[in-house]
């Protein structure tokens, strides 16, 4: 498991960001008391050179060290003690001179004893989702907020549910297996793999979410639409390269020998590489092998876990109890 390279160091570079613009904020606020009042700033003069004295307690030898090291630490809390009361009798918080980090615990470093801090964490899950292209599905499809109560057969939503989160839970780019979820619209396969697809990219992983229509789009540029003088990246690489890619609606697209060959050349790159596919469809399982031909059929009855949805549209059943 390992963040996207090039995600990792704009994250970090923008968290580093922050943490300067923190320090700089909180020198112009001391240089501001420096300049106005002389006994603060002879208090913060005397401090300054606290790292000099210890340094020349050290070299003065071992001998009698520990009890200079003891008054050099008691005069600098004498200091400390002097200059909050100067700032109090002026008015000033005594941190007013301490940098204002947004992460007090990691001090927008973005770790903490060594450990990644949960903000750089959370920084991260938000560029991943904005990379993945699932945009602002996470907001609303999450698995706590996947009801069991709109399906005939909640028992056997529950079992895919677990399965669902186990899944994601235990994401590996190496040996996960694909998926492919069908049934009719508006029975919650968008709102399974989005839940997925935010767990893996909260796990490290780069996930790709993206419709057939769209996905096939991207192949007929590189194919038929780009010239010479476009140097932009190719818009079909993160689909082979990316850790889990999520097709939508499949299906949808159309259908002709480019399209088919295309999704059959990614399908069958991914699954050679190991790399797993999650994909939902409305086509029943004689649609899929009517739609598309025997090599892709083939891989997706053969290679992915099948789960078949049944129920009544869950958008029409809310509507009708608003």
């Amino acid at each position: 498991m390992s963040y996207n390279p090039q995600m990792y160091a704009s994250v970090k570079a923008e968290l580093e960001k922050k943490r300067r613009k923190a320090i700089s904020a909180a020198d112009q606020r001391l240089e501001e008391l420096d300049n106005k009042y002389p006994e603060i700033r002879e208090v913060d003069m005397i401090l300054k050179t606290t790292g000099l004295r210890i340094m020349e307690a050290i070299r003065m030898g071992k001998l009698g060290l520990e009890e200079r090291m003891q008054a050099l630490k008691e005069e600098n809390e004498l200091l400390l003690a002097k200059r909050e009361e100067y700032l109090q009798k002026r008015g000033y918080p005594v941190n007013y001179t301490d940098p204002k980090f947004e992460c007090s615990s990691c001090e927008d470093t973005g770790y903490c004893n060594g450990k990644m801090c949960t903000c750089l964490r959370e920084a991260l899950f938000r560029a991943g989702v904005a990379r993945s292209g699932l945009g602002k599905l996470p907001e609303k499809q999450t698995f706590e907020n996947f009801s069991l109560h709109y399906y005939s057969d909640p028992e056997n939503m529950s079992a895919v549910l677990s399965f669902c989160r186990r899944y994601a839970a235990e994401f590996s780019e190496k040996t996960s297996e694909n998926i492919l979820l069908t049934g009719a619209t508006g029975l919650g396969k968008t709102h399974l793999s989005t839940a997925i697809g935010q767990e893996v990219i909260r796990g490290g992983y780069d996930c790709v979410y993206t419709s057939a229509q769209n996905l096939l789009s991207d192949f007929e540029y590189e194919r038929f639409g780009r010239n010479y003088k476009d140097d932009s990246p190719d818009r079909t690489e993160q689909y082979f390269r990316c850790d889990l890619l999520i097709i939508d609606d499949f299906g949808t697209e159309m259908g002709n020998s480019f399209t088919i060959a295309s999704m059959y050349n990614l399908i069958n790159s991914r699954m050679n590489a190991g790399r797993p596919i999650i994909i939902n469809t409305n086509l029943s399982s004689s649609e899929i092998r009517n739609r598309y031909d025997d090599r892709i059929a083939s891989r997706l009855f053969g290679e992915f876990i099948f789960f078949r949805l049944q129920g009544t549209d869950i958008r029409q059943q809310k509507r009708m109890h608003q």
